[in-house]
Parts: C-alpha cells; structure tokens; sequence
C-alpha cells in the first residue's frame, strides 16, 4: 500500500492525457493503376528505348518499375537473360504518367550496378499484376 502512494501526481496527469489520444496513423489509397501500353525500340547493339504510359501512378515509381517490368519480358522474348538499366526519365502530363526508358540486354549478366535477372523481374512483375511486353 505504501508504494501506491508514491505516485506523484504530475504521472497520473500524464497518464490521463496519453490516454485520450488518437492514432494519427496514415490513412492507405487504394493503389488502382491503369497500364496504357509499352511501344519497344531497338537502338542496336543490344540498346532497346521502353516507352510506357499510365494513368493512377502513385509516383515515379510506379512507372519506373512498369517500365522494369517491360525490359524484362523483352528480354526473355530475345533469348537473353539479363539487362542493365542506363537511365528513365519520368513525366507527367494531362494525368498521364510517361516513362522513356533505356537498357541493354546480354545473354550474361552484364557489369554495373543496376542490372536485372530478367526471370527474377519478370516473376515479380506477374506476381503483382504488372503487364509486360
């Protein structure tokens, strides 16, 4: 009993006014995109531009990877198994999100820091309902 009474009065204050708060979590969007498309151009020497749209992005990098997810199927279709990302540009226009991307693909996995095993990123991009070329 005597222990009750060393609670000071300033911690039971404190303990009342934690008490009322609120959780001030996050509240989550529904993430409901719509792919518009990928035109594919080959630059030559295993350089291949990925052009893709979409609506309902929630950044750039929603489109960044829509435009991942496109490389990797492109390069399956060509017999290889690797890319290496060079560089995507992202605008967005009228409410539609465009990406201009640019990788090279190899049959082995290529030197650098931003490469793709094109089976990995494909699978993922299935498993999350991504649409490939």
């Amino acid at each position: 009993m005597a222990r009750a009474a060393l609670i000071s009065p300033l911690a039971l204050l404190l303990a009342g006014a934690v008490s009322g708060c609120e959780s001030t979590a996050p509240q989550t969007v529904e993430f409901k995109p719509v792919y518009q498309g990928v035109e594919t151009r080959f630059l030559g020497d295993d350089l291949v531009n990925f052009q893709v749209r979409m609506v309902g992005a929630r950044d750039r990098e929603d489109v960044s990877r829509y435009a991942e997810c496109a490389a990797a199927q492109y390069t399956l279709i060509r017999g290889y198994g690797f890319a290496r990302h060079l560089r995507t540009n992202v605008d967005l226009a009228g409410g539609i999100w465009r990406g201009d991307a640019v990788y090279t693909i190899s049959p082995a996995l290529p030197r650098g820091l931003k490469t793709i095993d094109a089976e990995v990123v494909a699978a993922d991009c299935a498993e999350n309902g991504i649409p490939m070329v």
